[in-house]
Parts: structure tokens; C-alpha cells; sequence
């Protein structure tokens, strides 16, 4: 796709600072059907961005959010969405580092720049525009940037709000891109690919020589967030890679992308990670959790080594891919900690949006 900036710089002109109307997918209730109809979008306030959306996706979090499965989280009507690419079409006062026709990826978790978090380099939380699934209104001033075509306010999702036209974010919540990458494939950025690869490279730090396990290969799996896991422990250098999911077609697919050994919970008469402890003198180096489900966490964790980290080369750890914004605790008891074995959530792969992203965006170019 070839938008040529000086034509885009045209056509926002007749719209920045005005309300827009275009079509969004409004969720009105816990599971009920989205429905596509006209809203009205805000002109962006002080530090924040207006963006025309060209390509968004649906992930396992918008999915659950759709589902309303934590009440507290629950704010309707409502537009989900987080992992999309677009063109800006406005900008608010003080935005320096964007403007009209810059081609662009949002993000939920934001990157002010200037907080303790963001100063870190240990850590990719922003204390200001961090994802917060109770926020859904604007940092600015609490209030909605969508509104019903009758003048009612409708609620924002994940500092994102992708399944809209046209989408109002806080400028942290948004980096432009090198114009010649394909926005078609940059979308995934937003979450998918940057969620798995930063999963193995910054969060695990997968070692050469290392073991694997990776549970979840389905449409959050091997099209997703453990197909990035995988492609990025195979490029790190892991030498035994486990896939477990209970679709036994998708070992060939994994298979083809790294995947040495595969398991199907269903074909076992023992917990899985009994049987990866079996085939692996104990337990692997690393367990990935792609699915988002609490007794399957429970299972990667497990599935990991119980050497005691001082007389292991490897720290043995499993990474929670996937946030679950349900009521749920782990189910886990504290001593099974005091034996060498970490867990370790990965919010957007350890990735500062900001800071990141752009290259990132780079080398998948």
C-alpha cells in the first residue's frame, strides 16, 4: 500500500480540529455481539494524537475484555482493539515528534519518557500511560474522545481503541515508523510479534544450547505470540524446543518453524510436565505460557528445571505471555518457589514502545 504523505497532508486538513464521524465496532454489553455503527471522534487535546486506523487485528485480551469476564473491568458501550497500524491525521498541542501523515504504531503500553519506569532499563512499565484494563477515558482530562452520534460518551480500551476508523491516543501511546514498511504487516507490532519475541530475547534471554517448552501453538500460538517465541528461541539458539497444544496438526506447522518434539496433553496418562521432565532429565530451561490460562501457567511452570540456580548455566523460567484480566489468582503454593524455578509476567515482550519499536520495526523489514 502506497499512501503518498503530501495527498494525506490535504485531506487532514479539511478535518484536523474537527469531529470526525466515521465507523467503529461499539461493544455495548459483556458478550453481546459488536456492533458497526457511525460514532463521532474528538479532535485530539494537549499531547495526544488523532490516527486514521488502515489494518487492526483481534487478540486473545480483546477477547476476553469482549466477554467481560472481570465485572470490575467491565465499561460500556466501549470500542476494543489494541494491535493496528495507521496514518495520523491530527495532532494535539506540545506533539514534536509526529505530525500529518506519519505512518505510525500504537501500543498499549505507554512510554512517557520521563517517569522512575521509563528512565529504567530494567523495565518496560510506564507509571502514567502503563496498560491499565480499569482506565477507559483519557489521561488528559477523564473524559472520552468517542461519543454516540446522540452526544453519550463511549468508553476507551487499553490506551488504544483500534476497532474504530478513526482513533484518538496519547502520544506515548504511539511511535511513527519508517514510511516504506507495509502497515499491513508493521500492525502486528502492536502486540502479536512483539509479544513473542520479546518474550524469548528481552524477558527470557534465551540461552545457546538451552531447552524450550512452548504451551499454546493455536490461533494465539503458532499465528501469533508462540510462533514468535519459537522463531526467536531457534534464532537464539535453544537445542531442544517442545511444543505442547492438543491440536495434533499443529506440530507440522511448528515443526517446519524449529519445533523438535511435540506434545499432546490429551494422547498423556500424566500431567504434561511429567512427561517433559521425562524426555528432558527434569524439567526444560525455559516454559512459555501462550494461551492465557491459569492451570496451563500452572503446567509450564512445573515443566521447568528444579536445579538450584547457582549450579545451573540457565535460569529456569517460565514466562506468562499472555495477561489474563480475569479474578483469578495463581495457583500456585509459595514453596514451589524455593527451588530454583522463577515466573515471570511479560507485558508487550519487555519492549519500550518508543524507544524500541522503531527498530524493531527495522529488522523485521
Amino acid at each position: 500500500m502506497d499512501v503518498g504523505y503530501h495527498s494525506y497532508e490535504t485531506e487532514s486538513t479539511h478535518t484536523a480540529g474537527k469531529v470526525i464521524t466515521c465507523k467503529a465496532a461499539v461493544a455495548w454489553g459483556p458478550g453481546q455481539p459488536l456492533v458497526i455503527e457511525d460514532v463521532q471522534v474528538a479532535p485530539p487535546q494537549k499531547m495526544e494524537v488523532r490516527v486514521k486506523v488502515l489494518f487492526t487485528s483481534i487478540c486473545h485480551t480483546d477477547l476476553s475484555s469482549w466477554k467481560g469476564e472481570n465485572e470490575a473491568q467491565r465499561a460500556y458501550p466501549r470500542i476494543l482493539g489494541h494491535e493496528a497500524a495507521g496514518i495520523v491525521e491530527s495532532v494535539g498541542e506540545g506533539v514534536e515528534d509526529m505530525k500529518i501523515g506519519d505512518h505510525v504504531i500504537p501500543f498499549f503500553q505507554g512510554e512517557c519518557g520521563t517517569c522512575i519506569c521509563c528512565r529504567s532499563r530494567k523495565t518496560n512499565l510506564c507509571q502514567k500511560f502503563g496498560v491499565n484494563p480499569l482506565k477507559s477515558v483519557m489521561v488528559n482530562d477523564g473524559k472520552t474522545r468517542f461519543s454516540t452520534m446522540d452526544g453519550n460518551p463511549i468508553f476507551h480500551f487499553h490506551n488504544t481503541s483500534t476497532f474504530s476508523q478513526y482513533t484518538v491516543l496519547d502520544s506515548a501511546c504511539l511511535v511513527k515508523i519508517d514510511t516504506k514498511a507495509p502497515l499491513e504487516k508493521m500492525s502486528l507490532l502492536s502486540c502479536g510479534v512483539s509479544t513473542g519475541v520479546g518474550a524469548a530475547w528481552n524477558v527470557a534471554n534465551v540461552q545457546p544450547g538451552s531447552s524450550v517448552a512452548i504451551f499454546g501453538l493455536g490461533a494465539v500460538g503458532l499465528a501469533r505470540e508462540s510462533s514468535h517465541v519459537l522463531k526467536m528461541s531457534t534464532r537464539r539458539g535453544a537445542s531442544k524446543i517442545i511444543g505442547v497444544d492438543i491440536n495434533p496438526s499443529k506440530f507440522f506447522k511448528g515443526k517446519a518453524v524449529g519445533i523438535t518434539e511435540f506434545i499432546n496433553p490429551k494422547d498423556l496418562d500424566v500431567p504434561v510436565h511429567e512427561k517433559i521432565g521425562a524426555i528432558t532429565e527434569g524439567g526444560v530451561d525455559y516454559s512459555f505460557e501462550c494461551v492465557g490460562n491459569l492451570e496451563v501457567l500452572r503446567e509450564a511452570f512445573l515443566s521447568t528445571h528444579t536445579f538450584h540456580l547457582l549450579l545451573s548455566p540457565f535460569i529456569h523460567q517460565s514466562v506468562a505471555c499472555i495477561y489474563r484480566d480475569g479474578p483469578m489468582l495463581l495457583p500456585l503454593h509459595p514453596m514451589e518457589l524455593f527451588n530454583g524455578r522463577q515466573i515471570v509476567g511479560s507485558i508487550f515482550g519487555g519492549f519500550k514502545g518508543k524507544t524500541q519499536l522503531p527498530k524493531l520495526a527495522e529488522q523485521c523489514m
